[in-house]
C-alpha cells in the first residue's frame, strides 16, 4: 500500500520520464530531418521526396508522442487508485 505522498512522488517521476521520452522522440525527428536535408543537398532526393519524408516523419513523431501521453495517463490513473 502506497502513501499519498509516495503516490504523488511516483506521479511526478512518471511525468519526468514522459517528458524525457518526448524529448528523445523529438531528437530522433530532428536527426532524421537533418538527414533528409543532407540527401536533398547532395541531390540524392528531390524537394517532393524531402517534403513527403518530413510529413511522414511528423506523423510518426505525433504517433509516438501520443503513445507516451496515453501511457502517462494510464500510469497516473494506476498510481492514483487507492
Amino acid at each position: 500500500e502506497l502513501t499519498e505522498d509516495r503516490r504523488k512522488e511516483l506521479i511526478k517521476v512518471a511525468h519526468q520520464r514522459a517528458e524525457e521520452g518526448r524529448v528523445a522522440v523529438r531528437a530522433v525527428r530532428r536527426h532524421a530531418k537533418e538527414e533528409l536535408q543532407k540527401l536533398k543537398k547532395e541531390h540524392e532526393i528531390g524537394e517532393d521526396d524531402e517534403r513527403g519524408g518530413e510529413i511522414d516523419l511528423q506523423k510518426i513523431t505525433d504517433r509516438h508522442v501520443h503513445e507516451i501521453d496515453e501511457n502517462l495517463q494510464r500510469k497516473e490513473a494506476e498510481l492514483s487508485e487507492v
